[in-house]
């Protein structure tokens, strides 16, 4: 069952890069006392991830700032390696905290994942994107598969 709003965000490890190498990045760390909006798609490199979704979180980070965004965070199931090559690609900076999901554990523990054997691409994040406070769910708009409407930095701006 997926993550609802008032729902607690799971307890998990996910990774990310640093100027000294992979470190690890636990949950419960990145939603204490913040408010993060977190956006999850199913892969970095891909078409429509690659051209509106994360461009939209680059674009917007000032606007969410000031709406009292701390931090923003980009999810995928790919590796550490693979998201901090795309956040280079995208020159996503000091912007967007790029996690990788890797194994799918998070996406799994929150109830949001798509199917995408059919592309050779296995368990990936489904497209979503929520507003966490304080490790709470406090919005959560979830695309309908294939969709990109409800997730972009646009329609987390109106929300907040």
């Amino acid at each position: 069952m997926a993550i609802k709003v008032g729902d607690k965000i799971p307890s998990v490890q996910l990774k990310t890069m640093a100027a000294d190498g992979m470190k690890t990045v636990s949950t419960d760390d990145l939603f204490k006392g913040r408010k993060v909006v977190l956006f999850a798609l199913p892969g970095a490199f891909t078409p429509t991830c690659s051209a509106k979704h994360l461009p939209g979180f680059v674009q917007n980070a000032d606007k969410l700032r000031a709406k009292g965004v701390d931090t923003i965070a980009c999810l995928s199931v790919n590796d550490a390696f693979v998201m901090d090559a795309w956040g280079k690609h995208q020159n996503v900076g000091e912007k967007v905290v790029m996690l990788a999901d890797g194994n799918a554990d998070f996406s799994k523990a929150v109830g949001l994942t798509m199917d995408g054997t059919g592309y050779g691409m296995g368990t990936r994040a489904s497209r979503y994107a929520m507003v966490v406070e304080n490790g709470v769910v406090k919005k959560l708009n979830i695309e309908a598969p294939g969709a990109f409407e409800v997730s972009s930095a646009e329609a987390v701006l109106k929300a907040l």
